[in-house]
């Protein structure tokens, strides 16, 4: 028995985020940087580095005013300034080196990486995974989470480091000075943590909140942008488009709740931050009066102090980014941790293409019952098997469980007595073709939508296929002949051209098995003849399964299985099914009423009647004689 253990999407904002250790959202980001990582590793510790050394030429201060008040020591005071120049200077150098990182293009290479990543997760992971997903959203993940996980990241860092590590240094620095005032800067370190534990669980969840309505924004534009024609066709596009405008309108309310949460503590940290530097102030002039601690040193805080005062009181919003950050890092590991199928070993490859579905049982992970149920059935090698039931009996997702988008939770699928789970992914989608109803085409020229079935086919072979598919002859009125864009989902062509399209990469394919997914179903008489014609030259020779609603198509079938509520309840040749007078003829009657009915209320000119449905596909699967 195979089950899906795959771990899910993250959940939803409704309960709260754990705290995530920086250290955790550090090795985070070491991975998600791939082979980058140590370059990484390197441009952070280059910027902690670089804060360090800023500290101590911050902390020079204390000695340099010292060596001019009251009597200036000249030398003294050349000898601090070059320290203090040359500790800056070699801040700028290990911060310059660091943040090239980003100049010399290791961050847009990591971004590309693991958008490379995603990509090939994308490929491996389970479909039916995948179909639960809406594209926008997955495309959200793909660019705009990859962008956050690393584009900001060195700029973040070399602010919360600015804010915490060069005064952390100063202060320490300052202790050999004056114990007292270093301790007291110290003490100021302390009070931040608190004020940042806090917060942090707000901004984790505003942030939380804010990524998954940007997700669902996405998903909602490419939807209605995609749709736009339906819709306007509908006359809906106005609906619609509220509809996508109250997600707009929601994206601004938690813009706006997430401001107003943050005002008031913003203000009272930075308040109380900006508090304690002044009470150190403070004491330094209350001790100085009295005589215990020297001006000089005095002056030189006043001036750390006002360098130290805004990166400590902007410290904890400066974290907030960090939780934009874990929050797209948490969706790119929740997509990279889904597991792919399981690959049985050894390994195996069919030389027969038979196909048999042994005691299948499958269910959807989003259903609450299965949509096949025990089913046994034999498709025989190089002969055509039409699945026909009524919709939602389980006819494609036979055909999925076929291409293994999924397994099915009990029982086997097999080709040639092999079972799917022991074939490469590879091989298993070369022994593979399959023409949808709804076809999807690219946007790029038509020489590249067909020759995707196989990229290494010569422009003649891909010719070849293109002339059997009845293709030439729309090809060559296209703007640009072979070189011409399609379009958005190949919106340039029709539907009967789209589809000849489709049988031509499946014929270029030359796999040996072919499902036929109602490919006629929505078109015109004219396009289903070119269709039908160019089917014929792909199912020669060929293991075909055909799903079809209207049962005159596949009447000259080797096998018709008809399904119903996921269990197999009748199979058998046309002739043999009518006869028996179960199902399949309680069908075929209704669908002979139903084109009946449609004849005698329209009343045509029975001489210039249009052909009727009674095209069938042809049974050229079986080449040789039985």
């Amino acid at each position: 028995m195979t089950t899906d253990s795959s771990p899910t999407m993250p959940a939803s904002s409704s309960g709260p985020r754990p705290i995530t250790p920086w250290l955790k959202t550090y090795r985070q980001l070491l991975r998600s940087s791939g082979t980058r990582a140590a370059e990484l590793r390197a441009a952070l510790l280059g910027l902690t580095i670089a804060a360090a050394l800023q500290g101590l030429a911050l902390a020079c201060l204390l000695p340099l005013f010292s060596s001019v008040l009251p009597d200036p020591d000249w030398p003294a005071v050349w000898t601090w300034l070059a320290v203090m120049t040359a500790l800056m200077g070699l801040a700028t150098v290990a911060r310059w080196r660091a943040q090239g990182f980003d100049f010399d293009g290791h961050m847009a290479a990591a971004t590309h990486e693991l958008r490379t990543r995603l990509g090939e997760q994308l490929r491996r992971m389970p479909l039916e995974r995948l179909q639960d997903k809406r594209t926008g959203e997955v495309s959200s993940t793909l660019l705009g989470n990859v962008d956050e996980n690393l584009n900001y990241l060195l700029t973040v860092v070399n602010l919360i480091l600015g804010a915490i590590v060069t005064p952390l240094v100063a202060a320490l620095a300052t202790l050999f000075v004056d114990w007292r005032m270093g301790l007291i800067l110290l003490l100021i370190f302390p009070t931040i943590l608190p004020l940042y534990r806090w917060r942090r669980p707000i901004f984790a969840r505003n942030m939380r909140r804010l990524a998954e309505t940007h997700q669902r924004i996405n998903g909602d534009i490419l939807e209605y942008t995609q749709g736009l024609p339906v819709l306007r066709a509908a006359r809906c596009a106005g609906e619609r488009a509220a509809s996508l405008q109250e997600g707009f309108e929601e994206l601004r309310l938690v813009q706006s709740r997430a401001q107003r949460a943050g005002n008031r503590p913003k203000v009272l940290i930075a308040s109380l931050v900006e508090l304690g530097l002044l009470l150190v102030v403070a004491v330094g002039v209350t001790w100085a009066i009295a005589g215990t601690l020297d001006v000089a040193v005095l002056a030189a805080l006043l001036v750390m102090v006002s360098r130290f005062a805004e990166p400590l009181a902007n410290f904890v919003n400066y974290t907030a980014i960090l939780e934009l950050i874990e929050t797209a890092l948490e969706r790119i590991e929740a997509l990279l941790a889904i597991e792919p199928l399981p690959q049985r070993t050894p390994t195996a490859v069919p030389t027969e293409f038979d196909i048999a579905f042994s005691g299948v049982t499958f269910g959807y992970a989003q259903g609450d019952r299965p949509v096949i149920r025990d089913l046994d059935a034999e498709l025989p090698a190089r002969r055509m098997t039409a699945l026909v039931g009524p919709s939602g009996s389980g006819k494609s997702t036979l055909t999925r469980l076929l291409m293994r988008h999924a397994d099915p939770q009990r029982g086997t699928v097999a080709i040639g007595g092999v079972d799917v789970r022991a074939i490469p992914p590879e091989t298993l989608n070369g022994l593979i073709s399959v023409v949808f109803q709804d076809v999807y085409l690219f946007d790029d020229t038509v020489l590249a939508n067909i020759r995707m079935a196989r990229p290494d086919a010569s422009d003649a072979e891909v010719e070849a296929a293109a002339r059997a598919a009845r293709c030439l002859d729309f090809i060559e009125r296209l703007p640009q002949g072979w070189d011409t864009p399609l379009g958005d989902i190949g919106g340039r062509l029709s539907g009967g051209e789209r589809q000849r399209i489709s049988i031509a990469r499946a014929l270029l394919k030359q796999a040996p098995i072919v499902v036929l997914d109602e490919p006629t179903a929505a078109l015109d008489t004219e396009s289903e003849r070119s269709v039908q014609e160019a089917i014929d030259a792909l199912v020669r020779d060929k293991t075909v399964i055909v799903i079809a609603h209207r049962l005159s198509t596949i009447a000259g079938a080797d096998a018709i299985l008809v399904l119903e509520d996921g269990r197999l309840v009748e199979q058998g040749r046309h002739a043999d099914l009518l006869a028996a007078g179960r199902r399949y003829r309680a069908m075929w009657n209704a669908q002979q009423r139903a084109k009946a009915w449609h004849l005698i209320e329209t009343e045509p000119d029975r001489d210039t009647l249009p052909p009727t449905d009674s095209q069938t596909i042809p049974n050229s699967a079986a080449s040789e004689p039985r």
